[in-house]
């Protein structure tokens, strides 16, 4: 101990520890704690402990400001409830109280039809207000309107009908004067009619009746009259039987229905082949006896897949399109005699049909080539034609079809 110049007594412990040595100091004992193999563990124990810390800092930072707002806000009330709670008023205090009164914001919710001359009602003070939405959600409506849908170049019938939600049918049906009711005319760049509801269009003609209209579709008169894309007035429309609508005009046929018109091949008897003269040149004049088929099927080609449209009545495609190349061999899939052989001028190229001569009847289209003729005796396996494009078709393929006693079946259930 010595006495220090102040007079007080000087202990040399507690001299303050110079900045260097704390760093030292701190320095290490950081490396002890690395040289056992925590100083990994430390530093993430530090950093989360900070992390916490600042957590709870930031929480009851705001604790304690929104607990002042509403200390605020209670102690406005309580100095306003006890001056209106007053149990006994005089004259001049009731003045003093009306003036207080008036300067009061007002709390009271606005009316739905609570509005200031044609302008908005006021907001309530407290509360969640109503914001302006910039985005508005119209919810989705049935169209009741003909679209109309240009065709692209990888678009086919089906694919087309499930867009917009059809049938098939519906639209070839609205669509006879650009496809003829056959799904292989369609072609990129034709525009077609795309109804609303699956049905038929029907084009006006003078003269028609609106009964008669119905009833080849197989609907009732109001079913037309009332359907909204028609435009028919009711109050004008006059007698059903003559009514007065438009000549020209097209009509929406909800749920209406009608036979397609076919041009592929209708039954051609072994006595009488000129029955498909309507079809083409391909029609034979005469066809004498020949082999007959053991009704059981091979495929006429190589391939044994599709490459376009499946057998679909609901399409007007009663028939298989099988992959081939231009120029691969078409068989005969039975034994049969030749009753068509060469050109039909419907869209299906070149044609042979053979007559198995047991109720079957078997049609081969979109030919590159034929290579039998009318009359002629074929039997199963028989080259008869090549694979081509001929016709309305995209790309070459064969077009299949087969009929029993009159009736066009698929193929697929049939051909081994």
């Amino acid at each position: 101990m010595s006495l220090a110049p102040q007079g007080r007594l000087k202990d040399e412990s507690m001299t303050p520890m110079p900045p260097e040595q704390k760093r030292s100091a701190f320095m290490a004992g950081w490396q002890a704690i690395s040289q056992i193999g925590l100083g990994e563990v430390v530093l993430r124990l530090g950093t989360h402990t900070l992390l916490v810390a600042l957590i709870l800092f930031f929480a009851w930072g705001l604790r304690e400001f929104y607990l002042g707002a509403q200390f605020e806000d209670s102690a406005e009330g309580a100095v306003s409830a006890v001056s209106l709670a007053t149990p006994a008023i005089t004259g001049s205090e009731s003045d003093d109280l009306r003036l207080k009164a008036a300067n009061l914001p007002d709390l009271r919710l606005p009316a739905a039809d609570d509005s200031d001359n044609g302008q908005s009602p006021l907001q309530p003070l407290f509360g969640i207000a109503r914001q302006a939405r910039l985005h508005t959600d119209v919810p989705s409506r049935p169209r009741d309107e003909v679209l109309v849908y240009v065709v692209k170049p990888d678009d086919n019938l089906f694919g087309i009908a499930k867009q917009f939600g059809l049938r098939p049918e519906t639209i070839l049906w609205a669509n006879q004067y650009v496809l003829g009711d056959n799904p292989h005319n369609l072609r990129p760049g034709q525009e077609l009619n795309i109804l609303p509801v699956d049905g038929t269009y029907h084009r006006w003609s003078a003269g028609e009746g609106l009964n008669s209209v119905a009833e080849f579709y197989g609907v009732k008169p109001e079913d037309i009259l009332a359907y909204p894309a028609n435009h028919l007035n009711p109050d004008t429309i006059g007698d059903l039987s003559s009514p007065n609508i438009e000549a020209g005009s097209w009509l929406v046929i909800p749920g209406g229905r009608r036979n397609f018109v076919s041009w592929s091949a209708p039954v051609i008897p072994l006595d009488n082949p000129g029955v498909a003269k309507v079809l083409g040149p391909g029609a034979c004049e005469e066809v004498t006896a020949g082999v007959a088929g053991a009704g059981v099927f091979i495929w006429p080609a190589d391939h044994h897949y599709l490459s376009g449209y499946g057998y679909d009545l609901g399409a007007n495609h009663p028939a298989i399109d099988i992959d081939g190349d231009e120029g691969s061999p078409v068989y005969a899939a039975d034994s049969g005699v030749v009753v068509y052989a060469g050109w039909n001028n419907w869209g299906y190229g070149n044609v042979v049909v053979i007559n198995h001569g047991n109720g079957w009847q078997t049609l081969y289209a979109h030919l590159s080539a034929y290579y039998v003729t009318c009359g002629q005796s074929v039997f199963q396996g028989n080259t008869i034609a090549a694979i081509g494009g001929a016709g309305d078709t995209g790309r070459p393929h064969l077009h299949f079809e087969m009929m029993f006693n009159g009736v066009k079946v698929d193929p697929n259930d049939y051909v081994k």
